[in-house]
């Protein structure tokens, strides 16, 4: 097969970027060489995992599934969630997977939303449906073993799917609304896993699942596995205390360390063995505030980058960074610009919506599914809003500012969340911290930070305040502090900031102003 570029206008043929034929011609070809190293030490070959999902594909089929059609997938990370994405996916059916955690009306508008007639879900999950009010699903398949390692002939779909067939429908978190599913074509993954991983990976490396499989960031690494012939190492969450003997014991060389996930690890104390494993190159989304003394601490590379459900890794920046919270600059075969709220570009160094299309068709998403006024939201005028706010330089490095929904207002001045996050998580006492905008008396908007300790200290919050002051601009340093045991926060380790912005100021919560502290801005004499 001659070799994809992949960052031309381009369409992947099938055989290039769809699941199926990439499956089949890595066990035909490499039958033996190791696909899937699971937690509790199974692992799966190629020839294995070709055989594991067409046993899935043949059940799916003998139930009525049809290329287009939507299958649910309600399990935890691990053999039975891979088997069933790819058994979908021969079929030519859509994959959908359901957060584990769904229940009520979450539950209910995911399942209304799919149009799904079949849902293969863990067995302790289905007694949660008894509870919903009605639904079209006509076949709930409690997964066990038994039902799926059955031998039979290779599956092959009524109809080949193409590239701009939809792979999979990920539901987004659903923060300010219901949550909306993504609809994400083969070419759009395979674009966006050769986006991060077509120079860095190879056929002998490992990338760490440690985000699950009903997430982006979960079946991205996967694709980019199946794209190199490659292996993947599936676990079931992330965890700081047990992070590096899972990489050791699976092998795993390459990560991305999500959210909170590189602060969490910086943060422990210096052991003999933090370069003791095999973990070479880490995408740490976004770059924690010392990324040459991770680096250094570790041994390993580290890459920053942009993505969401909807693009496929449009920035991307050069290994080991330097410029200090950089996400990158625009890979090729991507147009991006920063505009105001009519859609008008904005200059370097102001801060606007970043907005963006691909050279390539279908290297993006396809539209919400079933929502076509969200739809023609987020692309109006041809472009794909993201809802994010950055800053560009004048050499085309893109900064991260906020999503453009936790803007805060106070006092007249914009400010960003994330900044005054970043400062805070400076401090050698916080693990973790979210900063949400909560009603002034006196108008706009005053700054709550929520934070939680590293293991074993203590924040007290008139010092944190004064660690601050020295940081930051007055106007910026929050009014309010409240110290949690640890953050609320997504499954794929996201901080919740919906939950904490909704509890607001509670009885547990430090107000500065109450106890008298005042930060005044400091008075420039002229000269």
């Amino acid at each position: 097969m001659d070799e994809m570029d992949w960052w031309s206008s381009t369409v992947p043929e099938p055989e290039q970027c769809v699941l199926g034929p990439l499956l089949h011609r890595h066990a035909r070809e490499r039958g033996d060489a190791v696909h899937a190293v699971f937690q509790d030490g199974s692992r799966w070959t190629y020839a294995e995992t070709w055989r594991a999902a067409n046993a899935v594909a043949r059940q799916l089929a003998a139930l009525g599934v049809q290329p287009g059609d939507r299958v649910l997938s309600w399990l935890p990370n691990g053999p039975d969630a891979l088997r069933v994405w790819y058994g979908a996916n021969l079929l030519g059916a859509i994959y959908m997977p359901l957060n584990p955690a769904y229940r009520g009306g979450l539950l209910q508008h995911a399942i209304r939303l799919s149009g799904a007639r079949v849902m293969v879900a863990h067995p302790d999950l289905v007694p949660r449906l008894a509870t919903l009010e009605g639904g079209q699903l006509d076949h709930v398949v409690p997964l066990t073993k038994k039902d799926w390692t059955d031998d039979g002939p290779d599956v092959v779909p009524v109809e080949t799917v193409q590239p701009w067939d939809p792979y999979a429908i990920i539901l987004t978190s659903g923060t300010t609304g219901p949550s909306k599913g993504v609809v994400c074509s083969y070419a759009h993954v395979a674009t966006t896993a050769a986006a991060a991983f077509d120079e860095r990976f190879g056929s002998e490396d490992r990338y760490m699942i440690n985000l699950p499989l009903f997430h982006a960031g979960g079946t991205i690494g996967c694709y980019a596995a199946l794209l190199k012939g490659a292996s993947i190492a599936v676990v079931d969450r992330f965890d700081t205390g047990r992070f590096w003997d899972l990489v050791r014991t699976t092998g795993t060389t390459h990560v991305t360390l999500l959210g909170v996930m590189a602060t969490f690890l910086a943060k422990q104390p210096p052991a003999p063995g933090d370069r003791d494993h095999p973990l070479r190159h880490v995408f740490m989304v976004p770059l924690n505030d010392d990324v040459a003394g991770f680096a250094a601490r570790f041994g390993v590379r580290v890459t920053a980058l942009f993505n969401m459900t909807e693009t496929s890794i449009p920035i991307i920046s050069e290994d080991d960074p330097t410029t200090p919270a950089t996400c990158g600059r625009v890979r090729r075969g991507v147009q991006a610009r920063l505009v105001d709220e009519f859609d008008r570009e904005v200059p370097d160094g102001t801060v606007g919506e970043l907005v963006l299309r691909t050279d390539r068709p279908w290297a993006m998403n396809s539209g919400y599914w079933g929502m076509p006024e969200a739809t023609a939201r987020a692309w109006r005028n041809g472009w794909f809003h993201t809802g994010d706010a950055f800053r560009r330089s004048p050499d085309g490095e893109y900064f991260f500012v906020d999503r453009v929904k936790d803007a805060i207002r106070r006092r007249g001045e914009n400010i960003s969340s994330f900044d005054v996050e970043a400062e805070i998580l400076a401090h050698p006492a916080v693990r973790e911290a979210a900063v949400v905008a909560v009603p002034s008396p006196h108008g706009e908007d005053d700054v709550l930070a929520v934070v939680a300790p590293v293991d074993g200290a203590t924040v007290d919050p008139a010092e944190l305040l004064a660690f601050l002051s020295d940081r930051m601009a007055h106007f910026m340093v929050p009014r309010y502090i409240r110290v949690l045991d640890e953050l609320p926060k997504t499954p794929t380790s996201k901080i919740e900031k919906h939950r904490l912005r909704s509890a607001g100021v509670t009885t547990d919560t430090w107000d500065r102003e109450a106890v008298g502290l005042r930060v005044k801005q400091e008075r420039i004499a002229q000269h």
